[in-house]
């Protein structure tokens, strides 16, 4: 019997269908992570032609727009081969099970409860943005978007020594998630200037240009936001010139050019990993659904504002 899944099939329409079981060894799902950015802009059909191919995640079935069966943050029990009984991350959309390589899975570390691995995709691109960034000790640093991979990109940064780290949103109830960090908070017309490094993730014309106004001289503009389709101005002009400032693209598909003979996927999903092993992550999960009802209410859960990681529960479901 095919395993059930979670399938986006018209702009703004989700139900559960069959999806291929795959290859390799079994694996029991326990939870998965709606990574509401991203997730979003596929359900509304919003991937750009162009980009269907770069686009496409791991295990996805279907083409962009639709129908596509697409999602990256699972966690399950493996049932057979050499790490039966073991808890993994794959990269893999929501579905009650499925089967992968064994190379494709990656046990938990001892101390990180299945719940909260699921933003180990969320840890691997945050990381990969810190990197990307170049923050160095002492630095001032404005994270402009308090979602889930800027407010955990705020927590990577906090933890180098001495930095001064703000976390900037139109939500004021991220400022729980900011205190959780240990970083600032403020919201926009508030937001820092003359900071050494802005990280943008908000994925809005005005955060883009609130990150340009933040930098100080000379500084780095972080760009990690993904638009999809959507077209966007953004002022080349007046104080980005005048501060010869450095727009940076930071993509999680690649790894940075000075870590690419060092570092490779599996070691950067592996530290990730090993990141979350502090309960205090467990801030950015907003709220849980049963996998039976998660269809029902994909589209609340996109739009809602106060989202940050839902979580979808699929072990009752499996133990009926």
């Amino acid at each position: 019997m095919n395993p059930m899944a979670l399938w986006c099939i018209s702009p703004g329409s989700a139900e559960l269908r069959t999806g291929e079981l795959g290859h390799g060894v079994l694996v029991e799902t326990l939870f998965s992570g709606i990574s509401r950015g991203t997730e979003r802009l596929v359900f509304e059909g919003r991937v750009p032609e162009s980009e269907t191919t770069s686009m496409r995640a791991p295990s996805q079935e279907g083409d962009f727009p639709f129908p596509v069966k697409f999602g990256y943050c699972a966690v399950g029990r493996v049932m057979e081969g050499e790490l039966a009984g073991k808890e993994v991350f794959a990269l893999h959309p929501h579905q009650t099970q499925f089967r992968l390589p064994e190379q494709l899975l990656h046990p938990l570390p001892k101390n990180l409860p299945a719940e909260t691995a699921i933003l180990a995709a969320n840890m691997e691109t945050a990381l990969n943005i810190v990197w990307d960034s170049g923050v160095s000790a002492g630095d001032r640093v404005a994270v402009i978007g308090a979602g889930v991979v800027g407010s955990l990109v705020g927590y990577l940064v906090k933890q180098i020594p001495g930095t001064e780290v703000t976390l900037v949103d139109i939500n004021p109830e991220r400022e729980r998630v900011a205190i959780k960090f240990g970083c600032s908070f403020a919201e926009p017309a508030k937001a820092p200037i003359g900071c050494d490094v802005v990280i943008h993730t908000s994925a809005t014309e005005e955060g883009i240009a609130l990150a340009i106004e933040s930098a100080a001289q000379e500084a780095r503009v972080v760009e990690a936001s993904w638009y999809g389709d959507k077209a966007i101005q953004i002022s080349l002009g007046g104080k980005f010139h005048s501060k010869r400032l450095r727009l940076i693209s930071s993509q999680v598909g690649n790894l940075p050019p000075d870590r690419a003979n060092r570092w490779s996927h599996q070691r950067r999903i592996r530290k990730a990993l090993e990141l979350l092993e502090n309960p205090v992550v467990d801030v950015l999960i907003s709220g849980e659904t049963d996998f039976s009802d998660i269809a029902n209410i994909y589209e609340s859960v996109l739009n809602d504002n106060n989202t940050l990681c839902h979580r979808i529960r699929y072990q009752d479901l499996g133990e009926a």
